[in-house]
């Protein structure tokens, strides 16, 4: 999104080829290479291009003299414009903060083009045109918008210990961590049909389709029902001490499937960390085994090994990152409901024919022109 606008700020940039550098503190920690280059050292240098400097501003009363025929009659051959270390980083941090080495390289390769060619652009007179004014006046309220977001992000972030204190103290559940062994037992058991069943597949009639049909969905359901009643057996021998990893086995061997060292174990899993359904397993104390949750992954069985807390130190980057984000929303929330825009159906066609609308500072297209599933996933 930065690098579509890039372009733009650098087309406004021209003079600054030549400007004295001004203080800027680098946004970037310099690398070992870049160090040793003195702020003041010229990075890039461009022969054959000087671009205009600004006429001085006349005295009042007093007639403009003529620039000296030796500037005048300078050749493009005896033109260089030097860019420093300095004006370079100036630039380039300004245009995007946290810029890489890869794309600062990128970026001196662009810049002396642009430069040379905005220039002769504005020989042509082509910056007198209305679309020249219009693109500029748009990009600018591109660049704007993302200024205003960007600023939101870093007023958001300025988030009071207070405030986070308070939300561990609010929400301290959500920083508990358990540590937990889980049974997975499958709800339908894996069987291949032969290669030779599917053959005979094809030659028999819509009647014996039906017959078979009927048959294999009475041992589908003879099969869940003998897993349900596996997964019952498990939790009662779960309850009573058993090994989870013995009873694992168990489970899948009985599902038809082959896993020599299946994970039982859960280290430090949180309450965001399970499906809702067995929410229920949070409020066991260590020790305890859960009832068999049934969902339409299958058969879960827990048991709690542990259970700790979270510290708030622990859990500060955590929580300033919630109210940051939950700071930024309303902001940018109460920005887009100051204000209502109606669009006209006759010109622009029926509201849902309409491409989703960009988010502030968001570029404009271009023209046309150019095992089984985990039964539970965890944090």
């Amino acid at each position: 999104m930065r690098k579509s606008w890039l372009l733009c700020v650098l087309l406004g940039s021209l003079a600054w080829g030549q400007a004295p550098p001004a203080a800027h503190p680098l946004q970037q920690p310099p690398t070992e290479a870049t160090a040793s280059v003195p702020p003041n050292a010229p990075v890039i240098t461009i022969t054959g291009f000087c671009p205009a400097q600004p006429k001085p501003a006349a005295a009042k009363g007093t007639a403009t003299k003529p620039a000296p025929k030796s500037s005048e009659s300078k050749t493009s051959s005896d033109c260089k414009t030097i860019i420093t270390r300095a004006q370079f980083e100036r630039i380039a941090n300004n245009l995007a903060p946290n810029i890489t080495p890869q794309q600062k390289k990128q970026l001196a390769g662009i810049l002396p083009r642009l430069m040379v060619m905005s220039a002769q652009a504005k020989k042509e007179g082509l910056d007198k045109k209305p679309q020249y004014e219009e693109r500029v006046k748009f990009n600018k309220m591109q660049i704007l918008s993302q200024e205003l977001q960007q600023n939101i992000q870093e007023e958001a972030a300025k988030v009071p210990d207070a405030e986070i204190e308070k939300y561990y103290k609010e929400h301290a559940d959500s920083f508990e961590q358990f540590t937990v062994d889980r049974i997975f037992v499958p709800r339908t058991k894996q069987e291949a049909e032969p290669k030779e069943e599917n053959d005979k597949d094809e030659k028999l009639t819509e009647e014996q389709q039906k017959e078979k049909q009927a048959a294999e969905k009475a041992k589908q359901e003879q099969g869940e029902q003998a897993m349900s009643k596996l997964a019952e057996d498990l939790r009662a021998r779960a309850a009573a001490g058993e090994d989870f990893v013995k009873l694992q086995k168990e489970a899948f061997e009985a599902a038809g499937m082959k896993i020599e060292s299946p994970t039982v174990s859960l280290p430090n899993v949180r309450r965001s960390g399970l499906p809702a359904a067995h929410a229920s397993v949070f409020d066991l104390k260590p020790g305890e085994v859960s009832q068999v949750i049934n969902d339409s992954g299958g058969h879960y069985i827990y048991k709690v090994v542990s259970k700790t807390e979270m510290t708030i130190d622990q859990a500060r980057n955590e929580i300033h990152g919630k109210l940051q984000g939950d700071r930024m929303r309303e902001k940018l929330d109460k920005l887009n409901n100051s204000f209502k825009a109606e669009e006209n159906q006759a010109y622009f066609g029926p509201a849902n024919m309409m491409p989703a609308r960009p988010r502030p500072g968001m570029p404009m297209p271009p023209p046309a022109s150019q095992q089984p599933p985990p039964p539970a996933k965890q944090n």
